[in-house]
């Protein structure tokens, strides 16, 4: 069914491939906000799919129902197309417009779980600030705190739980079982079990997201991809995020191992590790960190420099206490390291007398 005039719905539609002048005049000219074509999709839905946040506010402002189904089967939602997306500006506009934070369409699906499987965490962040329930299971009975840590996005995880997501246990036990699989493996097994195994060839691409790495596999055809899927890889991150809250204390060498094989310094693998061993503060932790600065791998001279860092600086025990008299032990082996010759250690260990010298300075 059509609503409004059929020209002016044409024109419309024909207006959302144009610009936003070209819709304010279908609209001046009789188009209904509410139009659909021949097959039941709203202009609304259509704007919000297409990440047009200017036309949506256009056709929500002149009478456009944000919360009115889409498709054949009146099985789709606008707020759930744009958080399918990624739009996060489109879904800020509809949850404005009174769209329904929490409403599922077809087979269940809400916004928040679309944002939470695809790791459009930027998308979650602004439908639980519009109140959308962070435990709201899915068509699985999941909630978005597993399907997150599964997904393996931290930031989304970090709004979860700011939002008051309440299964850690669930999701600790999903990132950690993610942390056992090869991501790629597991992707191109995926696109096989839809696509077939054809011998179709395969490509990889990793690119830097939200402070992690994203992985993804496509299927090639003649040389170029016809399938993909993705997943980001801040499982490790996740998993020392969910200890913390639930005061599970991992081992030092497994945080070692989240960091190292992580994607190295500066990355959220590698940064919650060394997060979480600095706040042990304790002998044994400082023993591990030691031995790491005088391993023959640059890469585990590095986190243990990070960590001393962490375990004499202001915010790491024992630095003004005297409980664990951390800083007397950890500054020569700083020094020492900090003349490797190795760049990476050297500059962490360099960076950590910096931080610690300015902070003696301040006494």
């Amino acid at each position: 069914m059509t609503h409004g005039p059929t020209e002016g719905a044409r024109a419309l539609f024909e207006a959302l491939h144009d610009d936003e002048d070209a819709v304010v005049r279908a609209l001046r000219a009789g188009a209904s906000a509410e139009s659909s074509d021949t097959e039941g999709t709203t202009a609304l839905y259509l704007a919000s799919v297409q990440d047009l946040p200017g036309a949506v506010r256009l056709l929500l402002a002149t009478g456009a129902d944000p919360n009115r189904a889409s498709g054949p089967e009146a099985g789709d939602l606008p707020l759930c197309g744009a958080a399918c997306g990624g739009h996060a500006e489109v879904v800020g506009a509809l949850l404005s417009a009174g769209a329904g934070p929490d409403l599922s369409e077809e087979f269940g699906f809400t916004a928040l779980r679309w944002a939470a499987g695809l790791g459009h965490a930027r998308v979650a962040e602004v439908l639980l600030a519009h109140g959308a329930d962070p435990d709201q299971p899915g068509p699985q009975g999941e909630v978005p705190l597993v399907v997150a840590a599964r997904r393996g996005s931290l930031r989304t995880v970090r709004a979860l739980l700011r939002h008051g997501a309440r299964d850690l246990s669930p999701a600790l036990e999903e990132a950690g079982r993610m942390l056992t699989l090869d991501v790629e493996q597991e992707l191109l097994a995926a696109l096989r079990r839809m696509y077939g195994d054809e011998g179709h060839e395969s490509a990889v691409r990793r690119a830097p997201v939200d402070g992690g790495v994203t992985v993804t596999v496509e299927l090639l055809r003649g040389g170029e991809p016809f399938a993909s899927q993705d997943l980001q890889t801040g499982h490790a991150a996740i998993a020392t995020l969910l200890e913390g809250e639930l005061g599970v204390r991992a081992p030092f060498e497994e945080l070692a191992v989240r960091a190292l094989r992580g994607g190295g310094p500066g990355l959220d693998n590698w940064l919650a590790a060394v997060e979480a061993l600095s706040l042990y503060g304790d002998e044994e932790t400082f023993q591990a960190a030691a031995a790491w600065t005088a391993s023959e791998d640059p890469l585990r001279q590095t986190l243990g420099a990070e960590v001393l860092a962490g375990l004499t600086g202001p915010a790491g025990l024992g630095f003004r206490t005297g409980d664990e008299p951390f800083a007397d032990r950890a500054v020569p082996l700083l020094r020492e390291l900090a003349r490797t010759a190795d760049p990476a250690p050297a500059e962490a260990a360099a960076r950590a007398l910096t931080a610690y010298e300015g902070e003696r300075d301040r006494e």
